[in-house]
Parts: C-alpha cells; structure tokens; sequence
C-alpha cells in the first residue's frame, strides 16, 4: 500500500501543472500578488517566481510553497527577460506577467487597463478574485520567534518599554513621505521602522503591538491592509502616487497629506 501511495505522489508531481509568475519587484506588489499565486496553488499548480536576489530573504522561508528563483538585478533584464528565461527553462505551463506597466511592453492595450487600479490590474490579468487579496493570511509562514526578538528588542530601546508607541513608517520606494506630526499625542513614543532585519515578516509583532501606525503607501500599509491588522482609528495612511497606483482598500484607514508630495502624482489638476 505503502509503495502505491509513493507511485501515486510521484506521478501527481509528474503531471502538476507549473505556473510561472513575472513580477520580480517591489516588495509591495509582490505582497498583493501573493494571494494571486496561492490561488494556483491551492489548485495544484506548482508556482515558481523569480524575484530580485535582494528580496529573496523576505519570502524563502516565510512562503515555501513557491519556488523562488533569484535574478540580478542589473540594468532592466531583471524585469521581463531573466524571469522568461528561468521560466522557459523550466517548462511552464503558464508564465504570467503581473506588471500593469513596463517600457517597450503592451500591457495597456488591455481592455481594462484604463479603467482600473494597478492591484485590480493583476487580479483580472490572473482571473483571480480581487477579494482574495485580503487572504494575505493564509499565504505566510509567520516566523515567531524572529517575530518575537524584534519586538523585544524595539521594547528594550523605548524610555518606557511598557507604555503604548505609535509606529511610523515613511520610506516609500523612491519617495520619503512627511506629515503635520503634531496629531502625534505628546510623550507618545514612536517606533520607525527600518531596515534591520532581511525580512519584512519579523515586524507583525511590533506591528500588532502597536498603538498605532502611521505608514505611507508601501509594502508595510499592504500588509495591515490585506491582514486587517489593527482596528480602524488606529491605522493612518500617507500616500505617494496617483490614483492609479494607489492600491484599493476595503478598511477603513485615516488619510493623512503628504507634505512632502510631487505634484505630478495628483492626477486631477484643479485650478
């Protein structure tokens, strides 16, 4: 029986479908794509995904259910040619370019491009629901005990490691957000996140414990988001794009002004 079993196994494995998913960076749209690839997952598929080597960290261990693939990132390869060839390579069944936008590529001849946000983009593009993009939850590996040094250590760092602290986060891609600080209670200590660990996961912790997060549009604001992390009058967003790239959210967040905003990401010019 024992031996029928592992003839069955391996045969399945023989015949699963291989989907191969085209979105090597940022942090953020991998995160709103996750949901995406777990669909296929979920179906049988055998997802492989080649990412920008840096980010690697961020999803080897926290999504072992994809087969990640490193890319270099170089001159704009990495894009779209290194990930078709790893893919190629590979024999997929399917490759599946999630990008809403890319130079010298086509993707806004879709009939639904013009009218949609760029998450909503990757969802129809995949024939995913875009409601599952807030199942973000069932895609991750939480990783608690690296969880849980984070949040120790931020703790040991505050002047009162047991009173409440407001997180803020304003580095944004290409973009540094800023905000009228003064809705910030006075003595409220503030925790900004950084860059000190190799992977976004570590700070659900920190995230959770918080009173508050003050976060612009980037791959920490999708997070809370597509987790609903947090209750409603304690998540305050900051935006950096156009509407367009704006990512859609069904919770409820209070929108802050960036003060620090290029005029070129209002997309309506009032005069």
């Amino acid at each position: 029986m024992c031996i029928l079993n592992d003839i069955y196994q391996d045969i399945t494995l023989m015949t699963r479908k291989r989907l191969g998913i085209v979105q090597s960076r940022g942090l953020g749209d991998i995160v709103i794509a996750l949901p995406i690839a777990h669909h296929y997952h979920q179906e049988g598929w055998e997802v492989h995904w080649p990412i920008c080597r840096e980010f690697e960290s961020h999803f080897k261990d926290a999504v072992p259910w994809v087969t990640w693939h490193p890319v270099t990132t170089d001159q704009g390869s990495f894009f779209l040619q290194q990930p078709q060839q790893i893919l190629n390579r590979l024999g997929c069944d399917e490759i599946m370019p999630l990008y809403q936008a890319l130079t010298g590529q086509d993707y806004h001849t879709e009939t639904w491009f013009q009218h949609t946000k760029f998450d909503q983009y990757k969802y129809i593009r995949a024939g995913v629901p875009f409601k599952n993009k807030w199942g973000l939850s069932d895609c991750v590996t939480r990783q608690r005990d690296r969880e849980q040094h984070l949040l120790t250590a931020v703790r040991q760092q505050l002047p009162n490691p047991n009173d409440p602290f407001c997180i803020v986060h304003l580095e944004g891609s290409d973009h540094r957000a800023d905000f009228d600080q003064s809705i910030i209670p006075a003595g409220m200590q503030i925790v900004e996140i950084t860059e000190a660990t190799d992977s976004i996961w570590d700070w659900m912790a920190v995230i959770e414990s918080a009173h508050a997060v003050i976060l612009v549009d980037s791959v920490y604001s999708n997070i809370v988001e597509q987790k609903t992390l947090l209750d409603d009058d304690s998540r305050y967003f900051i935006p950096r794009s156009h509407i367009g790239l704006t990512p859609v959210q069904i919770n409820h967040w209070n929108w802050l002004a960036n003060t620090s905003l290029n005029p070129a990401s209002k997309t309506i010019q009032v005069k």
